[in-house]
């Protein structure tokens, strides 16, 4: 067994790699199980960084392709660098190089700019996140290690001038991706992965006025790794990392990256026995747990031996309350995969891939296979090339 422990305020976290103990069990189901709700029920936006446009897609009725939202696409000022939608469903947030623009979703998915189309930060923000409560726009700026938490008006989704900004300084600045902990949370934090940095975990606490706690760090598996995704578990069961460098090559598995899995408890992260999970490429660039939380899907943007990207899926099981992963299926993506998520019905999962081959593919859940993705339609997000990063979907 090797572990070790780091204090936070009120937490203790101790990741061991032998076992774990959890409170929580999963109900088997067929994936999906997305909630509806918001202003647009099965919306979802593309962040185009090579063309600077976000650009929004639904479902129509009867068609398992993605058809373009009428008004639901905007040109953005600068390059565009990241974007988070409100937990209530009615704004859109895209960091760009010169500052993060604020969009109000209206029915059907539209977007209008608001704040009279200036900024709402000039903060040139490389991760996002908007808390449960759409009271705060958390986002770190690669490069500085500042993370801010902006105050938001929930109603306008503008900043709340009557509350101050409140700062953190991270311990590196290599910022890759933020997940901030779901709404009723015992616990909450905010989840920073830094690169070689490790994942930083910061306690968060909506109601104060200065929400950002003290933070600890988990290391790399491997010194010579990278953590480059993280998200958590919908119900606040679990904490997932994606790192490069986490599972050592062999002949027969020359895919390195691996997928950490912690449990999230009253007083400690615990890291389940077996991770790190091979994640089916060198490159994890995005996790995805289904809204149901009894899958987990990691896309990797690098596959050795292959041009194009994969996405690896994981049943999630509990016995005794002790956790584990199951590989369920790997399915191909585009090239450089870098984003996934699940559209509000359940039906769809989304990928988007930087390279193009295609802009965006789309998987429904296997009738058969638990878990299992089948591959659906591709769509182009644009005139290409586009290099689609991001993929965001309307809760």
């Amino acid at each position: 067994m090797r572990g070790w422990k780091w204090a936070l305020p009120g937490l203790i976290a101790a990741v061991l790699l032998a076992g774990c103990k959890g409170f929580w069990d999963a109900v088997p189901s067929n994936g999906g199980g997305g909630g509806g709700g918001g202003t647009a029920s099965g919306v979802f936006y593309v962040l185009n960084q090579k063309s600077g446009q976000v650009v929004g897609f639904s479902f129509v009725s009867g068609s398992s392709t993605p058809t373009s939202i009428t008004g639901g696409a905007a040109t953005l000022p600068a390059s565009p660098l990241a974007m988070a939608i409100s937990p209530n469903g009615s704004f859109l947030y895209v960091s760009t190089t010169v500052g993060i623009y604020l969009y109000t979703i209206g029915t059907g998915g539209t977007l209008t700019q608001g704040n009279n189309n200036q900024a709402i930060s000039t903060d040139p923000a490389f991760a996002m996140a908007v808390d449960p409560s759409s009271q705060w726009l958390v986002e770190a700026v690669s490069g500085t290690a500042a993370l801010s938490a902006i105050p938001l008006d929930p109603s306008t989704g503008l900043y709340n001038s009557s509350i101050q900004v409140a700062t953190l300084t991270l311990p590196n600045t290599n910022v890759q991706q933020m997940a901030i902990s779901p709404a009723n949370s015992a616990n909450p934090y905010v989840f920073v992965a830094m690169g070689p940095g490790g994942t930083e975990v910061i306690p968060f606490t909506s109601g104060n006025s200065t929400p950002l706690g003290s933070g600890a760090n988990i290391p790399v598996t491997n010194s010579n790794g990278s953590a480059n995704a993280v998200a958590v578990d919908p119900t606040n069961r679990l904490l997932y990392v994606g790192e490069t460098a986490a599972v050592s090559a062999t002949q027969s598995q020359p895919q390195t990256g691996g997928l950490r899995a912690f449990t999230i408890g009253a007083t400690s992260l615990t890291e389940i026995a077996k991770t790190p999970y091979v994640s089916g490429g060198t490159g994890p660039a995005a996790i995805l747990p289904t809204a149901n939380g009894n899958y987990v899907y990691v896309a990797n943007k690098a596959v050795s031996g292959s041009s194009t990207g994969n996405i690896a899926g994981f049943a999630i099981t509990s016995t005794a309350g002790v956790y584990s992963l199951s590989s369920v299926s790997t399915v191909a993506a585009g090239l450089s995969t870098q984003g996934l998520a699940e559209e509000s019905t359940g039906t769809y999962v989304l990928a988007v891939n930087a390279g193009g081959g295609p802009d965006l593919n789309t998987y429904t859940f296997d009738a058969t296979t638990l878990g299992k993705l089948d591959a659906g339609n591709t769509t182009a997000t644009g005139t290409d090339p586009v290099q689609a990063v991001a993929v965001a979907a309307v809760p």
